[in-house]
């Protein structure tokens, strides 16, 4: 079996991260997409909600996909969430599973900084998805990565977890941005209701 693993923050998961899952799926005939909520991404700002709730809010937006799984591995594990130390978690628990990472193009040139790169390409093909305003230039890359990165294109939405954050806190309408069951819990919850410090 090929299954993508997209890992990251979702705070919150948005239609963009479902539209490249899918592109993903479809470029590279994979036959599931695990999604991964991080507990504390080893990159990126505190996430606004918690790790239990951005994880509730990956399984509504996943949940009538029978393709699309949610994976707590990072979230019941806590700690500073390095791909390498999940990966091999997940390796071991699905030996024969062929394994591909999902990152957004953005984050292709910083691969050669990620912890124990080198082993992490032992266990997981990368793909990178085309974002608006960033190009992948894969020949970029240290020759040892270069094999181990794909590249699929997506249709270029310009939305952010960052954005319809900064949307909610103002009391703006994120409608069509998140499926409308995330929205549904947004609400209930009362999350991104104050601007940001």
């Amino acid at each position: 079996m090929k299954v993508g693993i997209m890992g990251g923050t979702f705070d919150p998961i948005h239609m963009g991260h479902l539209m490249a899952a899918e592109a993903v799926k479809d470029a590279y005939k994979l036959d599931e997409i695990w999604f991964m909520p991080s507990h504390i991404p080893p990159h990126k700002h505190a996430a606004g909600a918690t790790g239990e709730q951005r994880l509730e809010m990956t399984n509504l937006a996943t949940e009538e996909y029978e393709d699309y799984r949610v994976l707590d591995v990072e979230i019941e594990r806590g700690g500073v969430s390095y791909t390498i130390d999940t990966m091999e978690i997940i390796r071991r628990q699905h030996p024969d599973i062929e394994l591909y990472f999902i990152i957004g193009a953005d984050m292709v040139n910083y691969l050669s900084r990620w912890e124990r790169i080198e082993d992490l390409t032992r266990l997981v093909t990368f793909i990178g998805v085309g974002r608006p305003g960033f190009e992948l230039h894969l020949d970029d890359l240290p020759d040892f990565l270069q094999e181990h990165v794909l590249h699929a294109d997506m249709p270029q939405v310009e939305i952010s977890s960052t954005g319809i954050r900064r949307r909610l806190a103002k009391g703006r309408s994120v409608r069509f941005m998140v499926p409308k069951a995330v929205l549904d819990y947004i609400t209930r919850s009362g999350l991104y209701a104050a601007e940001p410090r």
